[in-house]
């Protein structure tokens, strides 16, 4: 697959990601890393919680968002830097079992005036498989313009 440039781009392209599903061993072992939370990483102490059982890491349920990204490889072989995130949000729990979708669209196309390159804003809402929204966030990319 070829690349895209930022000439290429219209805020108002949108795109789904591939689902994916959360697995329990998954949420206990990030966790266990990277969010030793009980809510995480124990069952019998997550029954009793405020959710009333295990709930993955948000960051756990962001990494999974990038992956997606990753994988499905929207811009093909376009050098990409990531600049920032800003409003993510985490909206609801996400649980073993739950199936995510990632939905991403263009919100802006800046050029530089100075350089090849320009600034793309992109929105991700992620729902579950009821269709409720659990993640948004709103992602500042670097992208080359066309030479």
């Amino acid at each position: 697959m070829s690349g895209l440039y930022l000439d290429d781009l219209t805020p108002g392209d949108a795109w789904p990601g591939t689902p994916f599903r959360i697995d329990e061993a998954d949420v206990i072992a990030f966790a266990q890393s990277y969010d030793a939370q009980p809510m995480h990483i124990d069952p019998a102490a997550a029954a009793v919680g405020r959710f009333g059982g295990i709930i993955a890491s948000g960051w756990h349920v962001a990494s999974l968002v990038m992956r997606d990204f990753i994988t499905n490889n929207p811009f093909g072989d376009t050098p990409l830097l990531g600049i920032g995130i800003d409003e993510l949000r985490w909206l609801r729990p996400v649980r073993p079992g739950d199936t995510l979708l990632a939905r991403r669209e263009i919100a802006t196309v800046r050029r530089s005036a100075s350089k090849p390159v320009g600034t793309v804003t992109m929105r991700t809402s992620v729902t579950n498989q009821h269709d409720e929204p659990v993640l948004t966030m709103t992602t500042l990319m670097q992208f080359p313009a066309r030479p």
